[in-house]
């Protein structure tokens, strides 16, 4: 990422603003920004190796594996405003189970670019798929959106939810329930 393009950018979207870049608490925002920025988009540059970094492990194992509650933030790709919230995986294993931090660390890499809500679960379900290549994967999001709360509609307490289901959690109705009523059970 170009910092001091990106801060050139910021001191120019500033001045556009009609705000003083020399202003003290002007000042280090352009830096700031361009470094805020390349923290919030660092998903682009990892990859799945990096990711899983080896932790899939063989294991003769057929129960669902859920790990619920995950948060997450990222950033609107149409605003680039933030959306935040919570992030619930689940999968059946086959062959292969995933060291569980790893499943949070696909969460970050995905949620860590310019995103829609609907792509990013969709992107953490192929993702786990692909990688373990389980029975079944079910991923689902809530998250609230910040261009939707502080401009536009403005409505505060909305809730985004999306779902991506795989394999036998999109086939089979019983799991897809057993996955649903687990995450949703405080």
């Amino acid at each position: 990422m170009n910092n001091p393009k990106i801060e050139k950018l910021v001191k120019d979207l500033l001045i556009e603003l009609g705000e003083d870049p020399k202003r003290e608490g002007l000042q280090k925002t352009p830096h700031r920004v361009a470094k805020m920025y390349t923290e919030l988009t660092k998903g682009y540059k990892t990859s799945r190796k990096a990711t899983i970094n080896g932790a899939l492990f063989s294991q003769n194992v057929d129960n669902m594996v859920i790990l619920k509650n995950i948060e997450l933030y990222s950033l609107c790709e149409h605003h680039l405003l933030p959306f935040f919230g919570k992030c619930h995986v689940g999968y059946i294993a086959k062959d292969k189970i995933v060291g569980i931090s790893k499943i949070a660390r696909v969460v970050e890499r995905f949620a860590r670019r310019l995103q829609v809500q609907e792509r990013l679960t969709q992107e953490i379900a192929a993702e786990l798929q692909d990688a373990l290549k389980p029975q079944g994967v079910g991923v689902v999001i809530e998250a609230q959106h910040l261009c939707m709360m502080m401009r536009g509609v403005e409505k505060q307490n909305s809730v985004m939810v999306t779902s991506a289901v795989l394999g036998n959690f999109r086939s089979d109705l019983a799991t897809r329930e057993e996955f649903l009523t687990i995450i949703n059970k405080h």
